[in-house]
């Protein structure tokens, strides 16, 4: 089965661009153990309510996890103080009016997780959890802000230096075409590695020469592509991506399972994920929507039982031309 999705009449310019932020490109970068609160107060199944509307009054906190042995069994908020408070109902356990089962984040994931919970549902705070599911932290909307801030603001003299140094790293080669190829192999289910590939990927726009909106438009693409690869595949898959002077060629392959239906598969929501990778919060249906968003035009096939191949590109405008305006880039293979 294959189906082409062209976009050439609908492009993400460089104004439209803006709304992918550096803060948004963070997003796609920092792991959520960077940015969320240790150390985290939690209640138990035994604690009376009354304790818990103290420990709420006496540290200004708004919600605390429930825990039984290190493990996360549901959350009490402000609004559940409400609920109790008008039952005139202090003495009973949190269990009553916790909520059980609560949305969730692994601390190795990348915040752009934790955004995406944030928005489809509400919430105001995510328990974090390891791999074990034993609580390590709790992360707020304050908590990526505060932690996005600490990154803006970080000193960029050794980057700036590495930029200049790749940007002019082929001024002495001439040839009729080149171009400088980057590969990546993701395997199945490697979700501590998740991101790394977009993560090095738009690094190396950036010393290139990429302007910002090229490298973010890029590294997004990448990165739901990546985690498609991690979360459908039955073994991985590659990702390749060369890089011209005048454009960008994305291609994505690997060797199953497949897709049944590719039209419905670029609807936003859509999932064949499971729900063992729901509950790590992945598989919300987004990627492919995501994908066609940054790129000038997106080619998906797949055969069921056999793979699939996305192929992505992204055209460079005069101002946008990577490397010295006199030289191309050189081939590496």
């Amino acid at each position: 089965m294959s189906a082409t999705s062209n976009r050439s009449t609908v492009v993400l310019t460089d104004q439209q661009a803006e709304s992918i932020t550096r803060s948004e490109e963070l997003a796609y970068e920092l792991r959520i153990n960077e940015v969320m609160t240790r150390n985290v107060r939690a209640a138990s199944p035994d604690t009376l309510m009354k304790d818990v509307v103290e420990i709420f009054r006496k540290t200004g906190i708004s919600g605390m996890p429930v825990t039984e042995n290190d493990r996360l069994v549901g959350v009490i908020s402000m609004e559940d103080i409400f609920h109790c408070l008008m039952e005139g109902d202090l003495d009973s356990h949190t269990t009553k009016y916790m909520t059980p089962d609560p949305y969730t984040v692994q601390d190795v994931e990348l915040v752009v997780e934790a955004l995406k919970i944030f928005v489809a549902t509400g919430v105001g705070r995510l328990p974090v959890v390891n791999t074990e599911g034993k609580l390590t932290g709790i992360i707020t909307k304050g908590d990526i802000t505060r932690g996005l801030l600490k990154v803006l603001q970080s000193k960029t003299q050794e980057e700036e230096m590495r930029r200049y140094r790749a940007s002019h790293l082929f001024e002495d080669i001439e040839s009729d075409r080149t171009s400088l190829i980057l590969r990546y192999t993701i395997k199945q289910h490697d979700f501590v590695r998740g991101g790394a590939a977009s993560s090095n990927i738009k690094r190396a726009l950036i010393r290139l020469g990429a302007s910002p909106q090229i490298a973010r438009r890029c590294s997004i693409a990448i990165y739901e592509a990546e985690i498609n690869l991690i979360i459908h595949t039955n073994n991985g898959g590659v990702i390749r991506v060369e890089i011209e002077p005048h454009q960008i060629t994305i291609d994505v392959t690997d060797d199953g399972p497949g897709i049944a239906d590719v039209e419905q598969a670029m609807r936003p929501g859509y999932s064949t994920a499971n729900e063992e990778i729901r509950e790590l919060g992945f598989g919300a249906g987004m990627g492919l929507p995501n994908i066609a968003r940054c790129v000038d035009s997106m080619k998906l096939e797949s055969v069921l039982g056999k793979g699939t191949r996305l192929r992505m590109k992204i055209n460079l405008e005069n101002k946008e031309l990577l490397g010295d305006t006199n030289t191309n880039l050189g081939e590496k293979k």
